[in-house]
């Protein structure tokens, strides 16, 4: 029985598991479409008891799930503490324990169980190319956000010393200005804080460009791996992140 179960939820082989995937996979974007709909600010009394017995459901179904994929785990105490145990127990736990958090958001999370239904080899291949263009250029992402975290903090600095006499309130300190950074370092410039003077407005203008710059680099390194890895088999690349391992 327990392999045949095991069969079913795990190893995902025939029709049964994969009627069990989407089955489970359904289930989880009906609980984030719940649970955005309770957020509505006039939902009526039947409305939220019926949101109230679909998560009862729900719940009931993770939790048999859960159960159910600790009784087939080979190592029961790792499953339990893997990424995904983790994230099936917190699914569940605020239902039971009614806390003032709510974490059911986070079964979006589980979501990433869904490639278990696209067992084809390009899929796998891609990952390990993945895996392997990352492995490439990790020093480089190192000394990049690196220079990043710096450049940040020298943008807040010099906002800082051009507006803080014009506007105190808002670029009252160091700590203030890295709002302003952050918004205009990464292009986003939402508009809610910006400079008034001469000099700020200059300086900005120059953060503006190398802002330009911190979103590109990490999009041409990237690339610049994911083409190398191209040029490699499957076989190659396993090859190199076990050598690297």
């Amino acid at each position: 029985m327990k392999e045949k179960v095991r069969n079913i939820i795990e190893v995902g082989n025939g029709v049964p598991s994969r009627v069990f995937d989407v089955f489970i996979q359904a289930l989880i974007l009906l609980s984030l479409v719940t649970f955005s709909i309770e957020t509505l600010p006039d939902l009526t009394t039947p409305q939220k008891l019926w949101l109230n017995r679909v998560e009862a459901f729900m719940v009931i179904v993770f939790t048999v799930e859960y159960v159910l994929r600790i009784w087939v785990a080979e190592k029961k105490t790792a499953f339990v503490f893997s990424f995904f145990g983790i994230i099936d127990f917190l699914a569940i736990l605020p239902f039971y324990l009614s806390f003032g958090v709510d974490l059911r958001s986070i079964r979006i999370f589980r979501l990433i169980r869904l490639f278990r239904l696209f067992k084809l080899v390009r899929y796998n291949a891609a990952i390990s190319r993945y895996h392997y263009a990352f492995r490439l250029i990790k020093e480089e992402l190192i000394l990049f956000f690196s220079i990043s975290v710096l450049t940040l903090y020298c943008a807040a600095v010099g906002i800082y010393f051009f507006e803080n006499e014009a506007q105190p309130e808002i670029f009252s300190s160091i700590f203030s200005s890295l709002w302003w950074a952050v918004a205009t370092l990464t292009t986003v410039g939402y508009g809610d804080i910006f400079p008034i003077t001469l000099g700020g407005k200059m300086f900005t203008f120059f953060v503006l460009f190398i802002g330009l710059g911190i979103v590109a680099v990490p999009a041409g390194l990237i690339s610049s791996a994911l083409g190398k890895t191209r040029e490699l088999s499957s076989e190659d690349i396993d090859r190199e992140l076990d050598k690297e391992d």
